[in-house]
């Protein structure tokens, strides 16, 4: 990433590093509220550690308010302030989706994984989550790699859309130039064009 080979580091350095993803079945914390899920995402707090819950109280509690702070301006941004104190648990599919979406947000992320964010998703929802997307991207300078298979969807977001298979950009064009390219048809339906015709549309 900017120049530097990233091959095979452990999760937990591409974390650090700013490469973060969210999955397609969303793993919350259930039990606890959705400011909370978003103040658990930061790395190495000062009250992870006992010496500190013991004498850095005064630094804990700094980075607390710091933290809440973070996580409701979060909030205000994906527009849930009425989600803010409800157990992540109760939240339905598409709201589960905004929070992980939220939890990259309160770090330093710079390239951002996101795997199915359309599956099981009300199109209602779908089209808060790809407003916040394509904002993060223009205010912030998010850079997004989806995997999805909605490609309305695709389509809003994505101009060019890089297509890849096996690791290895396969087409990028327009979402019609890659609807219609001979190699990503052949590569994702096993079929060419002249053959396309025997695949269900």
């Amino acid at each position: 990433m900017m120049g530097e080979d990233i091959t095979g580091l452990p999760p937990h350095e591409l974390f650090h590093k700013g490469l973060l993803r969210t999955f397609q079945i969303a793993h919350e914390f259930s039990t606890m509220s959705v400011r909370e899920n978003l103040m658990m995402v930061p790395g190495a707090q000062s009250g992870e550690t006992l010496w500190n819950a013991w004498f850095g109280r005064k630094r804990i509690a700094d980075e607390e308010r710091a933290l809440l702070a973070k996580a409701d301006e979060v909030i205000e941004f994906l527009t849930i302030e009425h989600l803010k104190e409800e157990k992540a648990g109760n939240l339905s599919g598409g709201q589960k989706k905004l929070l992980e979406l939220g939890r990259t947000m309160m770090v330093d992320a710079k390239i951002v994984f996101l795997d199915e964010v359309g599956a099981g998703v009300n199109r209602t929802l779908l089209n808060t989550i790809g407003d916040a997307i394509i904002r993060l991207n223009k205010e912030r300078g998010y850079t997004f790699v989806v995997i999805e298979h909605d490609m309305d969807f695709i389509g809003r977001l994505c101009d060019p859309v890089i297509c890849m298979a096996e690791g290895k950009v396969l087409a990028q064009g327009t979402l019609a130039e890659i609807k219609a390219n001979e190699q990503v048809i052949e590569a994702y339906l096993g079929t060419g064009l002249k053959n396309k015709d025997k695949v269900g549309a």
